[in-house]
């Protein structure tokens, strides 16, 4: 990848355009419900989810390239977006976190680290987010097969989506059953950023299963709208 201080590559953004295509043709899934008081939009907290999964997968190639600029987007990305965040853990894909990354990823190149330090700007914060409140975010720490599982109401003909994704260690799989435990999603693409999406749902309770499938404990992310 180029890094002449120019701007992201073409090729970054293609990536970019190839997850988010992917992500958003995902399988079937379902939702927790905002808050008394919270309004909520479930088409556009469905897409903010499709943004924080798209940029937890650049981050995911930015480390493996060691490219603080690709870093330097996914935490772009995520900058856009509110979070409502539930009890646990502090969530770990945040775009302060992966700016830290792209601090060090930087060494010390000057331009990298003049736009780092001007998105620290305390003017910088996320002021009116396009996908309005965000969609809220739940963090666990799943054993070795660990299944961490809730249930959610599923209300017709709103776009329902959830996510979850790990911190690299582990495959993550992701599992939404009815109320009489038939399976209207399954993730299970060996990788930890699975994704259900269920455009057009009956109403009723829904079950979902995010499952730790590999030998060591790994926190998790899990991303409702």
């Amino acid at each position: 990848m180029e890094r002449s201080g120019r701007g992201t590559s073409g090729r970054l953004l293609a990536f970019i355009a190839a997850l988010a295509a992917a992500l958003t043709a995902a399988p079937a899934g379902s939702q927790i419900r905002s808050g008394p008081g919270e309004a909520s939009d479930p088409d556009t907290e469905a897409r903010a989810i499709t943004q924080i999964v798209t940029a937890a997968e650049v981050a995911d190639w930015a480390r493996d390239r060691g490219d603080a600029e690709a870093m330097l987007v996914a935490s772009r990305m995520m900058a856009e977006i509110h979070n409502r965040a539930r009890n646990g853990d502090a969530p770990f894909v945040t775009s302060s976190i992966l700016l830290d990354e792209a601090e060090a990823l930087a060494a010390d190149d000057p331009y990298i680290l003049q736009r780092i330090q001007r998105l620290r700007s305390p003017d910088k914060g996320v002021r009116s987010s396009p996908f309005g409140p965000g969609p809220i975010v739940l963090v666990r720490r799943l054993r070795a097969r660990e299944t961490y599982s809730f249930t959610v109401e599923a209300r017709r003909n709103e776009v329902l989506r959830v996510a979850a994704i790990g911190d690299g260690d582990t495959n993550i799989d992701l599992t939404i059953r009815d109320s009489a435990g038939v399976v209207v999603c399954n993730d299970g693409s060996r990788d930890h950023y699975p994704v259900c999406t269920l455009n057009r749902p009956q109403p009723g309770t829904l079950r979902v299963e995010v499952v730790n499938r590999g030998g060591v404990w790994s926190r998790v992310q899990i991303l409702t709208n």
